[in-house]
């Protein structure tokens, strides 16, 4: 690692004038990319912000709407009952990220601050039209994933909390990959009466998106059937030592399908 300040603010207040007084400064959440990308030296920060104490850590539930905090943990969002119970496509999501560890340490907020392309958090996010608030505004994630790695986060701007209109029926499904548990393709699907969303996670080069052709069909038909015969274009998918472009276009198929009978199923 490079040298550097490391401040520990007790409110989100003092992070973000914290982090305003110096342009290369990087907010810390859960630390589970931004620690091994300042033990690799891909960044050289010159002061870090944990944001450890700033408080932040919520779930309630209330109208059919659950808002969590923005570290709170995977664990956290894993074990909730109330979760559980009424958003199980998240709850189980939650739970398939990573290991133990990672889990008590990772927050929803870092996650989708950082992005990453193989995230399983930005599926669920997108699939059901969910609010990121920061600091001074509320972002749609329809607005707010902008590709790869990148968001419509302003320098300095922080996650508080994130907002999910609860679906009548979810579920998540993904093809882990054996050693980091990424999604090489992850798949959540979200009902709301007769809209149907589906979102795509560790697929495309761009980072998450939507899926309009399966969308259309389960809109009017919510089984696996429907997109039995829907082919995804391998055009703009990762390519990589773990999965082929076709491949990971196959596998968009199969996990949808499972996504959508385990959302039948419930």
């Amino acid at each position: 690692m490079y040298d550097f300040t490391y401040e520990k603010p007790a409110t989100v207040a003092d992070a973000v004038k914290l982090l305003g007084t110096d342009d290369s400064a990087k907010a810390l959440a859960g630390g589970m990319t931004f620690i091994p990308v300042l033990k690799q030296r891909l960044n050289q920060p010159s002061m870090v912000v944990d944001l450890s104490k700033t408080g932040m850590v919520s779930i309630i539930i209330v109208s059919g709407k659950l808002t969590i905090g923005a570290m709170t943990t995977h664990g956290a969002i894993a074990h909730n009952a109330e979760i559980r119970e009424k958003f199980h496509g998240l709850s189980e999501m939650a739970g398939w990220i990573g290991d133990t560890q990672v889990r008590n340490r990772g927050t929803m907020g870092g996650s989708l601050a950082n992005n990453d392309p193989s995230a399983c958090y930005p599926a669920a996010a997108l699939a059901t039209g969910a609010t990121i608030v920061t600091e001074r505004r509320r972002i749609e994630a329809a607005d707010y994933f902008q590709g790869m790695f990148t968001t419509a986060l302003e320098p300095g701007e922080i996650i508080t909390a994130i907002e999910f209109p609860i679906p009548e029926k979810s579920a998540y499904e993904k093809f882990r990959n054996p050693a980091s548990r990424y999604a090489m393709v992850g798949v959540f699907v979200a009902k709301y009466g007769t809209d149907v969303r589906v979102a795509i996670t560790g697929a495309s080069q761009g980072g998450v998106f939507r899926h309009a052709a399966m969308e259309k069909a389960l809109s009017a038909n919510f089984s696996p059937d429907a997109i039995a015969g829907i082919v995804t274009p391998a055009t703009d998918l990762n390519s990589d030592i773990h999965a082929s472009a076709p491949y990971r276009a196959h596998l968009i198929g199969v996990m949808a399908k499972r996504a959508v009978a385990k959302a039948v199923a419930a």
